[in-house]
């Protein structure tokens, strides 16, 4: 889709735009500048029209979740973000062994609501940040375990701005990866195992543990720019090159794990780019290894 500007063509939805929103509030590294237009849709009906509106006049159109894997170039994105923030897009329902939740659910509060329910599978995950919505773009997950695997059906908006359903025998999903590439998801259904409350709990707390144990402290605004190239991990490779702590601006490595870059206030996107290229470069050089991107920029 092009990346014209909406300013002018969505006057009939005022009431869930708003107009140069700053961006950075809403993602884990608190830089980059505003959204031409934001959008956050209150219902199915009121998100399709905003999408086809889009998509007839050929406005740009991005989907932000909880912003763990964005980083939003200092000049601010033009056309229209949406948000799927509201209660109709984070509900999550259970039956019996299926779950179903909204794309705008927060990854943790699926994985609460299973274990609540004795449904066992996403232990794994627990510690991950993002939206449901953006764990099944991505294929969350890592070596014990990935959500795509209990994956049902997904409900999504076409490129028509038709609601469509993904049957599991339609879905594909590989390390970080996904066929979901409708313009957006609303939400999917999963299919769990039952297990004693007090196990899922366990595995729960040893894999929070493990995880939290190598993050970045809850304040700091971080995010994991790299992927763990198959059977290595990225920050290894970035402290074998000599890269722990340094700094670009405002910008730095994670001494507590260089798989994470650091944001200080007052920090710019343009630090985090070139923080990430100086990085990209030294472990090339260094390893002989081209680490892909984990962040997305807008």
């Amino acid at each position: 889709m092009s990346e014209g500007s909406g300013r002018s063509r969505l006057e009939e939805f005022a009431e869930i735009i708003k107009r140069d929103e700053p961006l950075a509030p809403y993602t884990y590294l608190k830089v980059g500048g505003p959204a031409e237009i934001l959008s956050q849709p209150r219902s199915v009906d009121e998100l399709k029209a905003v999408v086809r509106k889009c998509l007839q006049s050929r406005i740009s159109l991005r989907v932000l979740g909880c912003g763990c894997s964005i980083l939003v170039r200092d000049e601010g994105v033009h056309g229209v973000v949406v948000r799927l923030n509201d209660p109709a897009f984070t509900r999550i329902d259970v039956n019996e062994r299926h779950v179903r939740a909204g794309a705008g659910a927060a990854l943790s509060a699926l994985i609460s609501e299973a274990a609540r329910n004795g449904l066992a599978g996403l232990e794994s995950l627990v510690g991950i940040p993002g939206t449901v919505g953006g764990a099944l773009h991505c294929n969350a997950g890592d070596r014990s375990g990935e959500i795509g695997q209990f994956v049902r059906s997904v409900e999504v908006l076409d490129d028509q701005g038709e609601v469509q359903v993904r049957e599991r025998d339609e879905l594909r999903f590989a390390y970080r990866w996904s066929n979901l590439e409708e313009p957006v998801i609303l939400s999917a259904e999963f299919e769990l195992e039952k297990d004693r409350a007090d196990a899922i709990v366990k595995r729960l707390r040893k894999t929070w543990i493990q995880r939290k144990a190598h993050q970045p402290l809850s304040f700091q605004a971080s995010s994991r720019p790299f992927r763990d190239p198959r059977g290595l991990n990225a920050g290894t490779l970035i402290a074998q090159a000599g890269l722990v702590g340094t700094r670009v601006g405002g910008v730095e490595i994670s001494d507590k794990d260089p798989s994470f870059v650091v944001a200080d206030a007052g920090a710019t996107a343009r630090d985090v780019l070139r923080l990430i290229e100086l990085i990209r470069t030294r472990v090339r050089e260094h390893a002989g290894i081209e680490l892909e991107s984990e962040i997305t920029v807008w």
